[in-house]
């Protein structure tokens, strides 16, 4: 009987799904993060790997795991915890779960915070809850309306497109930067192709959603908020490094843009990369972060599970699956 080792809770979907098709699945039970002293200890004798953006899958780990160790499924959407080289050496196919459902998600998630930044959602609610509201105000959180605002995407993948949809029902004018220009996107949604230095001058607010590569690490960095509007809003789901977290903190402090709400971080799971300076996202009342829930809805975490139980199925059943790269 093949064994399947899970580093980390999921979806019970796709554990049913493994165990339903004869294997014999192995689950950590808590939800916390290995250490890689754990896992060297723990994978050996696998032939299959389920694991999770949180975890650091090296040369080391799948030489532990042992030569029969066929395949490793990330419950992700990239393989950034991965070294795909190492795999490569030694025939293992690594996957991963790539899905629209988590695409949609990701864009809800978007546009939720434009919406809450925006209107001062958060920074409301604190007040409300802290007894602070003793009758109507005319001049108590004054908001934006985003009807009419410039919303400036860097980075026209599946999620972008899925934003800019959702832009256009609110009547905003689309602006994009991408190695790629998409003449289609642009006469559907009215949407114009800039520079990145150009689009960042012109855009009321400016959402992220590029891949976290050489050339995208530190994106968002001193020079170019230094462009932005002085009252412009930076959303980051896309991936934490994209943005110089410590230079965008001090250009909130020296109020050079008017807020930022993020799900990723750039020394994630840490909040602050440098906690003994003296700038700290938590004490901001313009910043709104959730913790890297995105694309957390139960439809797409079934699906995410589904997809990472099959693609292990097809793996070591001899199937290439379209969400392998090895």
């Amino acid at each position: 009987m093949q064994k399947v080792f899970v580093t980390r809770p999921i979806s019970r979907v796709g554990i049913d799904i493994l165990k339903n098709a004869g294997y014999k699945v192995t689950l950590q039970p808590k939800p916390i993060n290995l250490s890689q002293k754990e896992l060297l200890t723990r994978v050996k004798g696998y032939d299959a790997l389920l694991t999770l953006l949180t975890n650091k899958i090296d040369a080391a780990i799948m030489d532990a795991a042992g030569p029969q160790l066929k395949v490793i499924s990330n419950y992700a959407v990239g393989f950034d915890n991965i070294d795909i080289e190492a795999a490569k050496k030694r025939n293992i196919i690594v996957t991963n779960t790539a899905l629209p459902e988590i695409n949609e998600s990701v864009a809800e998630h978007t546009f939720a915070l434009i919406l809450a930044l925006a209107h001062r959602l958060v920074e409301a609610d604190r007040f409300t809850r802290a007894g602070k509201y003793h009758g109507w105000d005319p001049q108590l959180f004054l908001g934006r309306d985003i009807a009419g605002l410039t919303l400036g995407l860097i980075g026209l993948g599946n999620i972008g497109k899925m934003v800019a949809r959702r832009a256009s029902a609110f009547a905003m004018n689309i602006l994009y930067h991408d190695v790629r220009r998409d003449e289609e996107f642009e006469k559907s949604f009215s949407a114009r192709h800039l520079f990145l230095e150009q689009l960042l001058s012109q855009s009321d607010i400016v959402s992220l959603h590029v891949p976290l590569l050489p050339s995208t690490r530190h994106l968002i960095s001193t020079k170019q908020l230094r462009l932005m509007k002085k009252d412009a809003l930076l959303i980051n789901t896309a991936r934490g490094p994209v943005v110089d977290e410590t230079a965008t903190l001090k250009a909130l402090y020296q109020k050079k843009i008017g807020g930022f709400a993020l799900d990723v971080y750039e020394c994630e799971p840490a909040i602050d990369c440098n906690p003994r300076d003296r700038y700290e996202l938590r004490k901001l009342s313009n910043v709104i972060m959730t913790p890297h829930t995105a694309s957390a809805t139960v439809r797409t975490r079934d699906a995410m599970s589904r997809l990472a139980a099959q693609n292990i199925i097809d793996a070591l059943s001899g199937k290439k699956s379209t969400a392998s790269v090895t």
